[in-house]
């Protein structure tokens, strides 16, 4: 049966709620949204849609393609691979009757840098139009040769009006507790609610607070990562590793995947912890948890998940030495207190003659054992070595 998020879905931006920055129409000193205009004059290009989940980046993309009659394929990053692009590529066409091919590509933050290097020259060459759609920042997660043949629109959650429009246009009666509770629960995803009223209503007669609270059941809708279910996992999964327990750490490393988690999200978490959490006591821990963090990205899921285990045992068996980091938060403490000391004239570089000779550089020896902190801190000492190390 067809889900009531696609049963809904607007055809057009007459009846697209939200994004208005976007998708305005032109008004009396105002100009139309970006993405207005380029769907009503057919502006042909590559964009990336970067926005939280079920604000309508895809309802969008439909709408773009349906403007400029164009052979329109979708594809999700989670699933797909070189040989699915291959095939879009090298199907068929009708010839003039066919606009152009434009690929929708759903999480492409998840396609990792071979995937991404294999789709650019087709962009490049006009072969495909591509519309990326992520909820990741695309300047971290898309190649600068791509992200650099894309425009980059961002989108906002939507608005509680724009839930309780979305609501309404279900057809179901939902009290105004009921609208409100669900509005709160979604926070801005339509897709989320729609998706809740769906189920409820397949449930009970009714669609009240109660009844809403009772289907709220799927793993999938209560890890939501801006939710509190992520941020406890990722809590527990940073602190099981801290204790050296790679057993819990593994079983939060699996379910945070399960749940739909960005690997990539999980190796950075690994990345810092090599640096904060045991720093010093084995410096080549960072060096590892690099290597992971690049495997995760030219590998991808599934089998990233084994590289990701690889480094989270290492990581729990390592000895852990705070010390470095602890160091740099009391320096900090001092930058922000004090602001910009003078620094001490022996260790300023003398550039130019005019430099040397007001002092600059004077007194400067390589190895020197004095104190170069400025004047006003002198004698203070940030780096204290950990005498706690842990190793299992």
């Amino acid at each position: 049966m067809e889900p009531l998020a696609s049963k809904i879905r607007p055809k057009s931006l007459d009846s697209f709620v939200g994004q208005e920055h976007l998708v305005a129409k032109k008004k009396a000193g105002k100009p139309a949204g970006p993405l207005r205009v380029a769907i009503e004059q057919k502006h042909l290009f590559s964009f990336i849609l970067w926005g939280p989940p079920g604000v309508g980046k895809t309802t969008l993309a439909r709408i773009y393609a349906e403007a400029l009659n164009a052979e329109y394929y979708e594809l999700s990053a989670v699933s797909a691979g070189k040989d699915d692009i291959r095939k879009i590529v090298d199907a068929r066409t009708g010839g003039a009757l066919f606009g152009p091919k434009i690929l929708f590509l759903d999480e492409i933050h998840r396609f990792n840098k071979a995937q991404q290097d294999f789709l650019l020259p087709y962009v490049e060459k006009g072969i495909l139009t591509l519309i990326g759609a992520t909820t990741e920042n695309p300047s971290f997660e898309v190649i600068p040769a791509l992200l650099s043949r894309c425009r980059v629109f961002v989108l906002e959650e939507l608005s509680s009006d724009d839930m309780k429009k979305i609501i309404q246009s279900t057809g179901y009666k939902l009290s105004k507790e009921a609208t409100e509770w669900l509005i709160g629960m979604a926070n801005g995803d339509a897709r989320q609610a729609l998706a809740m009223i769906e189920n409820t209503a397949g449930l009970y007669k009714e669609i009240t607070v109660e009844n809403l609270k009772n289907t709220l059941q799927s793993k999938f809708l209560r890890y939501d990562k801006k939710g509190e279910e992520h941020y406890n996992t990722i809590s527990a999964f940073i602190k099981s590793m801290r204790a050296s327990q790679p057993d819990a750490a593994l079983y939060y490393m699996a379910r945070m995947i399960d749940a739909g988690e960005d690997p990539k999200f999980i190796a950075r978490r690994m990345v810092i912890f090599a640096s904060e959490d045991i720093g010093m006591a084995q410096p080549t821990a960072l060096v590892v948890a690099n290597e992971v963090f690049k495997a995760v990205e030219t590998i991808g899921l599934p089998e990233c998940g084994i590289n990701l285990a690889h480094g989270v045992v290492y990581l729990c068996k390592a000895p852990k030495d705070r010390s470095a980091y602890n160091a740099y938060l009391e320096a900090t403490k001092d930058v922000k207190e004090f602001g910009n000391l003078p620094v001490p004239m022996k260790t300023r570089n003398p550039v130019t003659k005019l430099m040397k000779n007001i002092g600059y550089g004077e007194g400067y020896e390589k190895y020197t054992k004095e104190d170069l902190l400025p004047e006003r801190l002198k004698g203070r000492t940030y780096l204290k070595t950990s005498k706690k190390k842990i190793s299992k």
